[in-house]
């Protein structure tokens, strides 16, 4: 099989109906925290999600996947540090890299805007994800017990990171 090329932009206001599709249809409570999206759907950027804050991923010409980065918090304290705040890569083309090169095109935005460090969490059950993250450096650097209700079940919340001095 012939895998396709990935490439890799920061998302841009006309991608906003592509990457709702793709959250509603990648929605899943193996990585999701809020319930299920129904109708009428919020819009996917807003104040606080900016086109700016993704990168996505285009795979033959169609939006594939994206992952936000952006400041952990609005402190001082941790301007050198970014944070992944959502990765979703549309099912037809998972376990191809799309993935990975979103990890890898978000460190290098990091570095080049100045960040020390990488950071992300994720649910302790989703180990598909744990697997890849480690795969790209990331380590397990806290867990939060129970800190989770989804579904009826308390889950695990696993704080993960990177130094991006490597």
């Amino acid at each position: 099989m012939i895998v396709p090329q990935t490439q890799i932009r920061i998302a841009d206001a006309g991608d906003e109906d592509a990457l709702g599709a793709l959250d509603r249809a990648a929605w899943s409570p193996l990585h999701a925290v809020l319930p299920a999206p129904t109708e009428p759907y919020e819009p996917f950027f807003d104040e606080r999600h900016r086109p700016e804050d993704y990168l996505v991923a285009v795979v033959d010409g169609a939006v594939a996947g994206y992952l936000r980065i952006a400041l952990p918090t609005p402190l001082a304290a941790t301007a050198h540090v970014r944070q992944i705040q959502g990765l979703v890569v549309d099912e037809s083309v998972r376990g191809r890299g799309v993935a990975r090169a979103l990890l890898r095109a978000a460190a290098e935005r990091a570095r080049a805007e100045g960040a020390r460090r990488i950071t992300l969490r994720v649910i302790g059950h989703n180990t598909p994800a744990r697997a890849l993250y480690a795969s790209e450096g990331f380590a397990v650097e806290g867990v939060l017990p129970g800190e989770l209700l989804i579904d009826g079940e308390y889950v695990d919340d696993v704080l993960m990171g990177r130094s991006l001095l490597d």
